[in-house]
């Protein structure tokens, strides 16, 4: 990697996550003497809390909010230790960059994700008002998604009189059996990539992302770009930007979200058609322009070329 480096020979090197090659990252930075910068991608501290949580499920709640909390504040600890060892630092959403910014005392920007806009796009509107409503997710079905949350939907769903939707569940993971058993209507092919999850895309009315973990939810995006409106709680619809009655629905009630998309049609459609809108500004060509001009802007600020490693 270094022979290949020395005859790239870059002005920057960006390190994507705290894994066996971040930290070989690191260190052909420090090798080399590179500038480097650390992009934030994953809540790794949040989902460590929730999994011991889970684990810890036989406990006191009073010792498995210790513990979580506990995990969280040292996984948190360690992961800052690791991006301190870049000049700067990138993260998906405001409230992160702040967060690196105040803790790490150094220069965080904002880095936006992109969409595939040909390969999320809309299909034919959904307004037949007979055809089952397709509550749709994609993502890995793991504890830390929150995905239990669509069981609790389906309950209440049907405690309110409501009999007309399926679920289209897209993905796999540990919480998989358990949805299967849990869940009266629903599909759940597994993974889907290339035309089969653009496909799954176009047949969802309403796309429901009941995580509070991500740090942005990539998956939200293409559902925009495929048409779809999206229900959202508060904290991820701010990440993305998801304007709360236009693009999407902003709430914690999500049962209440669904029912008035269920029985709204035109409303519907006109968040979809938002959606898509909002999406359009996320193209990957745009994202990687204002990504390089950050890049200069980071380099710019930086007043030696040296990496600090930290033991």
């Amino acid at each position: 990697m270094v022979d290949r480096l020395h005859a790239f020979k870059p002005d920057l090197l960006h390190i994507t996550a705290p894994g066996d090659v971040g930290i070989l990252g690191v260190w052909v930075a420090h090798t080399m003497q590179l500038p480097s910068v650390a992009s934030w991608h994953t809540n790794l501290h949040e989902y460590l809390a929730r999994r011991m949580d889970r684990l810890l499920s036989f406990a006191p709640k009073s010792l498995r909010i210790r513990m979580a909390h506990f995990v969280e504040t040292q996984t948190l600890r360690g992961l800052l230790r690791f991006y301190k060892s870049a000049r700067f630092t990138l993260a998906p959403n405001q409230t992160m960059v702040n967060l690196l910014q105040q803790r790490l005392g150094r220069p965080s920007f904002l880095m936006r994700h992109g969409v595939d806009l040909n390969q999320y796009s809309p299909g034919p509107e959904r307004s037949d008002p007979n055809q089952p409503f397709c509550i749709g997710y994609v993502g890995r079905l793991t504890a830390e998604k929150n995905v239990r949350l669509f069981a609790e939907l389906d309950r209440k769903l049907r405690a309110a009189g409501e009999q007309n939707y399926q679920f289209l569940i897209v993905g796999d993971g540990g919480q998989q059996r358990w949805l299967q058993s849990n869940l009266q209507s629903a599909e759940m092919p597994g993974v889907l990539r290339g035309a089969e999850l653009a496909a799954a895309y176009q047949r969802m009315d309403c796309f429901v992302f009941p995580s509070l973990t991500d740090t942005f939810g990539l998956v939200i995006l293409e559902a925009m770009a495929s048409g779809v409106p999206v229900i959202l709680s508060p904290e991820t619809g701010a990440r993305v930007g998801v304007q709360d009655g236009v693009s999407g629905l902003l709430s914690q009630d999500f049962t209440t979200s669904l029912q008035h998309l269920m029985h709204d049609i035109p409303v519907r459609l006109a968040m979809g058609r938002a959606a898509r809108k909002l999406a359009l500004t996320n193209s990957w060509d745009v994202v990687f322009e204002q990504l390089y001009e950050t890049y200069a802007q980071g380099l710019a600020l930086i007043a030696k070329p040296a990496v600090t490693l930290h033991a």
